[in-house]
């Protein structure tokens, strides 16, 4: 007889462990073993609570050659009820002295037998034993029931179906802590901003002091910053680059047509004349062009109003950004007036609030819903549907899906849904919602999708303060590092990536449910090079991590104080100057119900969990290889360079920027 010493790994989660009896079975490639049962009263207390390690034997009359494969099944005890178990993984060690490690990372809430291949990574080429490549197959068969694509709205992308979170498969949902975390904050989102008594409340603000009385019941550094400072010129430019939306900035050599301003019209200080500023490079254009037309909500029985302006911006001397010029609507006209610094205050003031208005909105919708949270899941439910767990590219990957199809899920419930905040307190809530997506989806090309690409494009690279992009740039080199050194260690050459079937099945799912097959956008349909697959797992990873905390890590930063960024406005933008007023402002702000919600909302959104998992941690021991796990350690360690260097610029700033941080960015899109 020979001995196979096992030791089994219960996962560290609440409720992980199990009373009921465990087999497993080894295969191998000369043989297998019999099903063993791993010992009744020891194996409750091995499996009963969470983060518990137990070793048994199985034996064998002789050696069944190298393993494949495990078998488990779980089988309810006559005392206990059948219950769930998540094991962590599973080492072997043969008589003859190799160690074999089987990750599992996986719910287990049947009596059914499960089947578990050896870690090493494998391509579907490589996989040529009989056993693994029926395993393989099972798999993908298995996956591609349980996750399947659904359409919630025609021309976006598409999302996973089920019937609600708890539909979800057991692995991809929320665990006990975050869920009650989150329930928790969502339940008591109001008392905890001492807001409950004002959440049916459909008055307009009154004064400025009751804005003042709500806002200081909640308070962050940067919240209490954009309080004193919103007003501001240099603030208001400064949001461009390092707030929620720094993505719609783009450098200007030439007006657009729609918005004729003239040098007599700007003051640049001395006799700078446009024309020599934009050939210096110091003019910006924001263009709001995709909120045009929307169809507004209507709240609280009031029509509500949402711009899609222009904005006109010179990069001074002393390098701030400042706001030089405004046009609320895109077609010229006597009735939509440019709006300058040198107008009177509430004219100017409120030009700057129906811009940051306009800003929410396409934020919200387009750089925060679409290009992270529902690309995201199109990423992830491809990687589950097509990609085994011993493909490479799922141990890469799926670390970069966790939470994301419950947090989109709820999202689809509580948010966009009929009966959701935003569709009730926003103003492109409701039909706006399908529209803005749609045109967003249409304008989202693969260049605006990788950081370095994108930058270059809308010609940021020597805007000065621009911490997003001095953050995000040096993120990206250290994932594309990392990446380029794990997929190089698999992929050997162009063929390779070629020949993987189910590597290319990933990216052509991704093709057709996410971008809806629109061509000339430069999204990949197939892989035919190694550098390629790196650039676009880059892109992946980033958009799942970075990119995602960047756009919403801030929100009640910067959306806590309401007339910085105003979710909806009630009247009509002003169609000719003098007419504005400090009440003619409080009388355009949303009304103190709708003012409540969205705070309530965003700090829910911006309030992370105490089982977050941040970019670069692997709780989970999904690599075998050597080379990978080292890989693994110097990516930390240049995440960890990159955090000890934005802690040190941000002691010498007034307004620290910590959301591309490696330390407070999760590894996905899980909020």
């Amino acid at each position: 007889m020979v001995d196979y010493t096992v030791t089994v790994a219960t996962g560290d989660l609440a409720f992980a462990g199990t009373f009921n009896n465990i087999y497993i079975k080894l295969v191998g490639t000369d043989g297998e073993s019999q099903r063993t049962w791993l010992e009744s009263l020891k194996g409750a207390i091995s499996f009963g609570t969470a983060a518990v390690v137990a070793s048994f034997t199985v034996s064998c009359p002789v050696s069944i050659g190298k393993l494949i494969l495990i078998e488990i099944d779980k089988q309810p005890h006559f005392i206990f009820p059948e219950d769930s178990w998540f094991p962590a993984k599973v080492e072997v060690k043969s008589p003859e002295g190799d160690t074999y490690n089987f990750p599992i990372y996986h719910w287990i809430t049947d009596s059914e037998v499960h089947l578990f291949k050896e870690g090493t990574a494998l391509r579907v080429f490589e996989d040529n034993h009989h056993p693994g490549k029926e395993i393989r197959e099972l798999e993908i068969l298995q996956r591609g029931e349980d996750y399947r694509w659904d359409v919630y709205l025609e021309g976006i992308p598409h999302c996973m179906r089920s019937e609600g979170p708890r539909d979800l498969p057991y692995e991809v949902q929320f665990s006990f802590t975050k869920m009650a975390e989150f329930r928790f904050t969502a339940a008591i989102g109001l008392v905890e901003l001492e807001l409950e008594k004002l959440d049916q409340s459909t008055k307009n603000w009154h004064d400025m002091d009751a804005i003042h009385r709500v806002f200081s019941s909640k308070r962050t550094k940067i919240s209490d910053y954009v309080q004193k400072h919103w007003k501001e010129d240099a603030f208001f430019g400064y949001q461009f680059l390092n707030g929620v939306n720094p993505m719609l900035i783009q450098r200007c050599s030439v007006l657009p047509n729609n918005f004729p301003v003239s040098d007599d019209m700007v003051s640049l200080g001395g006799q700078r004349s446009l024309a020599d500023e934009m050939e210096k490079g110091n003019i910006f254009l924001c263009d709001y062009k995709r909120l045009d037309g929307l169809k507004t909500n209507i709240i609280n029985g009031k029509r509500q109003y949402l711009t899609a302006p222009l904005v006109l911006l010179h990069k001074t001397p002393d390098d701030q950004l400042m706001p030089i010029a405004i046009q609320l609507k895109q077609t010229p006209a006597d009735d939509n007036p440019i709006f300058f610094p040198t107008d009177s205050e509430y004219d100017w003031l409120t030009a700057k609030i129906f811009v940051r208005s306009a800003d929410f909105n396409e934020h919200e919708l387009n750089v925060h819903l679409l290009r992270t949270h529902l690309l995201a899941e199109v990423f992830a439910v491809s990687l589950l549907r097509n990609v085994p767990m011993v493909h490479p590219l799922h141990k890469l990957l799926v670390p970069h899906t966790r939470y994301t199809l419950q947090i989109n899920n709820l999202a689809r419930k509580n948010l966009i849904s009929k009966t959701g905040v935003f569709t009730k307190f926003a103003a492109s809530g409701g039909k706006g919602v399908k529209t803005l997506l749609k045109r967003s989806l249409s304008s989202v090309t693969y260049r605006s999708l990788c950081i370095p690409d994108d930058i270059a494009d809308r010609g940021l690279e020597d805007v000065p303060k621009f911490y997003y992009r001095d953050d995000g740039l040096k993120l990206w080199d250290i994932i594309h590092r990392f990446v380029q050194g794990v997929l190089s260690f698999y992929y050997k050459n162009d063929t390779e990536v070629q020949k993987d079937s189910e590597l290319q099945k990933w990216i052509s799912d991704i093709f057709e449910h996410g971008f809806l097959s629109q061509a000339g956008r430069g999204i990949p349909e197939s892989f035919t090079t190694v550098a390629e697959l790196v650039k676009f797992v880059t892109m992946v990873i980033f958009t799942c991590s970075g990119q995602h905390s960047a756009v919403n890590a801030g929100q009640y930063d910067y959306g806590g104080w309401m007339p910085n960024t105003p979710l909806t406005l009630q009247r009509p933008p002003p169609t000719t100057k003098g007419t504005t007023s400090e009440t003619t402002m409080l009388k355009t702000f949303p009304d103190v119900n709708t003012t409540v919600h969205g705070m309530a909302v965003v700090w829910l959104l911006s309030k992370q969990s105490t089982d977050s998992v941040f970019l670069g941690k692997y709780p989970e021991e999904l690599f075998s290889e050597k080379m990978p796990c080292k890989l693994m350690e110097d990516f930390q360690k240049d995440l960890h360079e990159l955090s000890e260097a934005i802690t040190d610029r941000n002691e010498d700033l007034d307004v620290p920027y910590t959301y591309l941080d490696p330390k407070v960015v999760e590894n996905s899109v899980a909020l």
